[in-house]
């Protein structure tokens, strides 16, 4: 679908149940519809570095795809799949009706928004138990995943590399500062990656390189009982199938982006007494890294966001791109010393 045709079918089109109060989410691969009960996902035709929304087909594949992947997670909010049909000048959410199928809708069960993570953590009201009670639903998600056998470390290097594309745009957009230190964290990242490729051979051979779920963060986390995890990657499986570490450390640096280092630390460590992922200096030294990852990824997000957006969204966008670029180089000043 076009902007235009999502503003229509705001206005104008139909749903499977009640959305007169409806509300449109945003983001660089999708819009997100809330109505009153349920919650309409629809990607966006698009096509970057690391995936591929560009037809049709490709989104009902994705569409599906996420359901049932996240349903190993979580049991009753992902529904299903339906097309999204052209009657007339309307459009239509049903899997009932004839007409061109102009795409393809992901349906869901609308959740309390006041007990999404990252709002709770703005109140200061994320606890110890509640880390515990992630932790727990995360250790038996975890231990039951499919094992993926081979891990190349230079993959992860291309990932992270992948920021390069972005260095012009931010040179100009926020200044000289950043661009240097993007470069500076390749450099590091690069000689990292050489020296610890034994070191991810081993985690490899011991099993701990898993199908997960790729995207932990606390936007994908409500607080329920037990914590309801959601939203995990459909478009891409190397970026969802990692090392365990790399799934724990992108909600840990998340936590702490947010000033909350007292949690992740103490999750980290729970986990870990749980199930030993952390087990030599050389592990420590790898989650540090895929922290400085996942920020690396947080900022070329909101990299991306700024370069869709205008105003007060893109000034938002390379504020939170600033801030996390900055937290990928603290973490990668704590690893130079290595080299």
């Amino acid at each position: 679908m076009k902007q235009e045709q999502i503003d229509s079918l705001l206005k104008l089109g139909g749903f499977p149940d009640q959305c007169s109060d409806s509300v449109l989410i945003e983001t660089h691969i999708s819009w997100v519809i809330l109505c009153e009960k349920y919650v309409f996902k629809i990607k966006k035709p698009v096509h970057y570095t690391f995936l591929d929304f560009s037809t049709l087909e490709k989104r009902n594949y994705y569409c599906k795809r996420e359901v049932t992947l996240n349903r190993r997670l979580v049991d009753g909010i992902y529904i299903g799949v339906l097309p999204i049909i052209k009657k007339g000048s309307r459009f239509i959410i049903s899997s009932s009706l004839e007409g061109k199928i102009i795409d393809y809708a992901v349906m869901m069960h609308r959740m309390d928004a006041d007990l999404r993570m990252d709002k709770l953590l703005n109140k200061q009201a994320v606890t110890k138990d509640h880390m515990e009670a992630i932790a727990e639903v995360l250790l038996k998600f975890h231990n039951h995943a499919h094992i993926a056998y081979s891990l190349n470390p230079f993959n992860i290097q291309h990932t992270f590399n992948d920021i390069l594309a972005q260095q012009p745009y931010l040179k100009k957009a926020i200044g000289k500062g950043v661009a240097d230190k993007i470069e500076n964290a390749v450099k590091i990242s690069d000689n990292f990656i050489q020296y610890h490729l034994l070191t991810f051979k081993r985690r490899s051979d011991l099993k701990f390189v898993r199908d997960v779920h790729g995207d932990l963060h606390s936007k994908n986390i409500f607080l329920t009982d037990p914590p309801t995890i959601f939203d995990c990657i459909e478009f891409n499986d190397e970026i969802r199938q990692v090392d365990i570490l790399n799934e724990l450390a992108f909600l840990c640096m998340d936590l702490e982006a947010m000033d909350h280092l007292d949690l992740s630390t103490y999750f980290m460590n729970y986990y870990n007494s749980k199930f030993k992922v952390i087990l030599t200096k050389e592990d420590t030294d790898v989650f540090i890294y895929y922290k400085a990852n996942r920020a690396n990824i947080r900022a070329k997000v909101n990299a991306l966001r700024a370069r869709d957006s205008t105003g007060r969204d893109q000034k938002k966008a390379l504020s939170q791109c600033k801030k996390y670029i900055e937290l990928m180089d603290g973490y990668l000043e704590k690893l130079v010393s290595q080299f």
